[in-house]
């Protein structure tokens, strides 16, 4: 049983460390590349702006989806093992 609480931890810190790599370096290259398209047309901040708001609202999304996918599986699995064991009265 202690494995498995030690594999979770892991596998929570593993998680918490890919959604802040997602949520800090994907934004930065794609305000490198709005940055860079910026220059080359001699415009404003207007496509660094643009790439780095679209890039984390999506990423923001994708987190989301992901927790509330993983709330429901869990729901359902503790929902499945009540009803197969029934009420602990």
């Amino acid at each position: 049983m202690k494995q498995a609480g030690t594999r979770e931890l892991k596998q929570g810190f593993g998680d918490a460390f890919a959604a802040a790599f997602e949520l800090t370096v994907t934004p930065a290259i794609f305000g490198v590349v709005g940055w860079l398209i910026d220059r080359q047309l001699g415009t404003s901040p207007l496509f660094t702006i643009i790439l780095v708001l679209i890039t984390v609202g999506y990423a923001a999304w994708k987190m989301y989806r992901d927790y509330s996918q993983t709330l429901d599986q869990q729901a359902a699995e503790r929902r499945e093992n009540w009803q197969s064991n029934g009420p602990l009265v």
